[in-house]
């Protein structure tokens, strides 16, 4: 098996005629499952009026009413701690896993069965084999495990294909990067963000991450991942190839996967999952070449049935005939773009984190920067990108400066960026997501007008 290209030859390869109605009947399984035995879908589904033998054709999808997330937490505050959403009883699950959330924030909670967790590694185990992980590899995971999902799943992949696997659980980020060294390890996997940090730290100890073993970096969690500046960085520092791949809580694993042939995109596993692309805010579905939000069905998790569950991600779909892997799964060109939710409206203009830091990062000399919104004179938006460089290119600012103020207006509509220098070490690192959006707008009513 080792020798071939794909994890599951046969059905990667499916002509999409073939695909399409395997999708049609795991769709028709799947929501007849969900409608006897989830309270919650089959309450849903008689308000709106839809029955699961109304699926004919996959374009009976559009039938199916929509899961929203803030639906989702309010059915599990009306019935704690997980909602009627479960189609078998708590006794039944062997994990519980809640999204990562923020200060304050109610997370989502989910329990996943025997099946389910098979399901889960196998999914992560058919992007790490198709990116080029073997048995031969030693793969180390710069994560701290918790009851957040992240590499959870990926963990266990490895186990599965007979690599040697590294836990780093509460490690530091200086004793990570002698782990590395030491163990000679072949795969790192991490988000973006801390792939870079780590980095950072092994620079501080003289480690050149390039005279390591590792030849394969697998990212998550981030949209950075597959935007090309960033990927040209990455792979630079750590003399690496490096892929991109994403999941959810909600779905308990990777829905898409970068392959070894690195098409500037992910490919989606469409035989486990059906992937639309809509109009924001509407059910418009939008087609190849054009950015929307992604709804997701996905077939695997039978514990919680997540059946056009609207995700927030923007994406953009092209053919699966731009890659030349011979696999016959749809990609999303650059992967994950952003969130609905992250865009800023800037004094008219729409401002989202990862096409600043698509700009940013085409800058070698920046090492972190921050992204710091503000109201002047409490009636105007500012924005402000905060750089912090690397030591040694301190002569570089002063033509850094204009540059990027000049590069980041004609990527926003001519929007106008303050870019200021942050001392080192003064912005902040990451382990999981980055969080470098710091909106301190606030309106408040003018001494005059009280």
């Amino acid at each position: 098996m080792s020798d071939s290209e794909y994890w599951n030859p046969k059905i990667e390869t499916l002509p999409r005629e073939d695909l399409q109605r395997l999708q049609l009947l795991k769709l028709q399984r799947l929501v007849d499952w969900g409608y006897a035995k989830s309270p919650f879908l089959k309450r849903k589904y008689d308000q709106a009026g839809f029955k699961p033998e109304q699926l004919k054709s996959l374009d009976d999808i559009r039938r199916i009413p929509f899961i929203e997330r803030q639906e989702w937490l309010d059915e599990q505050k009306r019935h704690p701690l997980f909602g009627e959403t479960l189609t078998a009883g708590q006794d039944e699950a062997i994990r519980y896993h809640s999204t990562s959330g923020t200060s304050g924030a109610t997370p989502l909670r989910v329990l996943d069965g025997t099946k389910d967790w098979q399901w889960i590694s196998e999914m992560w185990a058919l992007g790490f084999w198709a990116f080029g992980v073997r048995p031969t590899d030693t793969v180390y995971f710069a994560f701290s495990y918790g009851s957040f999902i992240g590499f959870w799943g990926a963990h266990y992949c490895c186990e599965k294909l007979g690599a040697l696997t590294i836990a780093s659980g509460g490690q530091t980020t200086e004793g990570r990067v002698k782990q590395i060294e030491e163990l000679g390890v072949t795969t790192v996997c991490a988000t973006p963000t801390y792939v870079l940090r780590l980095q950072q730290v092994a620079s501080e100890l003289g480690i050149d991450l390039r005279k390591t073993q590792v030849n394969k970096v697998i990212m998550s969690g981030e949209p950075a991942g597959s935007i090309p500046a960033v990927k040209r960085m990455i792979e630079d520092v750590w003399g690496a190839k490096s892929a991109d791949t994403a999941g959810m809580t909600e779905i308990g694993t990777i829905m898409i996967f970068e392959c070894s042939h690195q098409p500037g995109g992910t490919h989606i596993i469409e035989d486990h999952f059906i992937e639309e692309v809509l109009e924001p805010g509407s059910d418009r579905s939008l087609g190849y070449g054009e950015k929307g939000e992604r709804v997701v069905t996905s077939f695997g998790r039978g514990f919680i049935p997540l059946i056009r569950y609207r995700t927030g991600d923007l994406v953009e779909k092209v053919p699966y005939s731009e890659c030349s892997c011979g696999r016959t799964y749809d990609i999303y060109k650059g992967g994950i773009i952003g969130r609905a939710d992250d865009m800023k409206l800037i004094r008219g203009t729409n401002v989202f984190p990862s096409a600043v830091e698509a700009i940013v990062r085409e800058h070698s000399e920046i090492d972190e920067f921050q992204i710091v919104l503000t109201k002047a004179e409490n009636l105007i938006d500012e924005i402000t990108v905060r750089c912090e460089l690397k030591t040694g290119s301190d002569g570089a600012w002063s033509q850094l400066q204009p540059a990027l103020s000049r590069e980041l207006a004609d990527g926003h509509e001519g929007l106008r960026f303050n870019v200021e220098r942050a001392g080192a070490g003064e912005l902040p690192r990451f382990e999981l997501k980055a969080k470098r959006l710091v909106d301190q707008r606030e309106w408040k009513i003018p001494q005059e007008a009280r």
